[in-house]
């Protein structure tokens, strides 16, 4: 028989008894503080009621489009303070397991980037070498010239160790080419986060997974088998941002939207509890009964926190 979720909604008993469980938490961004530019009410005041009572709090996020600097920015132009050690996002866990944790050969250290400037600013702090990205060649349409060229590798660059595939607004089909070329070169596969969607303005948009996706299928069933996510729900981001907080995970919660990648991410990192919020993609228990996902408590937006 599945676990029961707590609702919290206007119980204020069970609220208290709910945060008093736990010294730290764990808040996903997007689709739980904010939906694109627009705060949902009672997120400032529901993270100063938390700190207020001595809770750490850290900001996890699989969005790759912006570094942990740029997020710091967002998170104070909203009104909530925040320093660039509580923020730990998907491109800063890429770069930190490329950097410090991958064996590339030292002639094949340049990743590829299929991605925006936040991957790049992270993998400048982590000092690993890059192309693509956001580099205007190829941000373009494909020529007749590029399929000969990729095909004969001569626009190849042999240093190229590793694919990083994030969030990327200007996707297009010559980055993809160049990306499976390196990959049939043999580079690792690696993707911020395979989340298919992302939730914005009220409604969801393609996410980092739907950009990763054309690669994994070509791929073949080497694609899925040999891609590593370093975002939410992999174990390799929960890891990492406990090395990094050093906190006892039974005393720790995960705020987030999504079941198959915040929800999950905690219970697969046996964290004390989770908690959904259904102010992003997740609308309601119909979504979790009937499945091992399923969350401590939920709310439906994290200012029901407040009681």
């Amino acid at each position: 028989m599945n676990a029961k979720s707590k609702c919290l909604v206007g119980d204020k008993a069970g609220i208290q008894e709910f945060i008093d469980r736990f010294d730290v938490f764990l808040f996903d961004c997007d689709g739980v503080l904010w939906s694109g530019d627009q705060l949902f009410e009672g997120t400032v005041e529901t993270l100063e009621m938390l700190r207020g009572k001595g809770k750490q709090t850290v900001f996890v996020t699989n969005n790759s489009t912006k570094s942990r600097a740029d997020y710091k920015k967002q998170l104070e132009s909203m009104g909530i303070p925040a320093s660039v050690d509580e923020i730990f996002g998907s491109a800063y866990s890429a770069s930190v397991y490329i950097s410090r944790i991958l064996s590339l050969p030292p002639k094949q250290s340049t990743v590829f980037v299929i991605g925006e400037s936040g991957v790049e600013a992270e993998l400048d702090s982590e000092s690993v070498p890059h192309i693509g990205g956001t580099d205007p060649f190829y941000n373009r349409a494909i020529t007749p010239q590029d399929y000969t060229i990729i095909a004969s590798g001569t626009t190849l660059d042999p240093s190229v160790g590793v694919v990083l595939v994030g969030l990327d607004h200007d996707i297009n089909y010559l980055k993809l080419s160049y990306a499976y070329a390196y990959l049939k070169r043999g580079a690792v596969f690696l993707i911020t986060n395979a989340d298919p969607t992302l939730p914005s303005a009220g409604s969801l948009f393609p996410g980092a997974g739907s950009i990763s996706a054309p690669l994994i299928a070509m791929m073949g069933g080497e694609g899925g088998e040999k891609v590593t996510s370093m975002g939410k729900p992999s174990q390799a981001m929960m890891d990492a941002i406990e090395g990094k907080f050093r906190f006892d995970r039974s005393k720790a919660c995960m705020v987030g939207d999504r079941l198959d990648t915040d929800i999950k991410f905690g219970i697969e990192g046996r964290l004390g509890g989770t908690l959904c919020v259904l102010s992003g993609v997740t609308r309601g228990e119909s979504d979790w009964d009937g499945t091992d996902v399923v969350p401590t408590a939920w709310v439906n937006e994290l200012g029901d926190l407040r009681g």
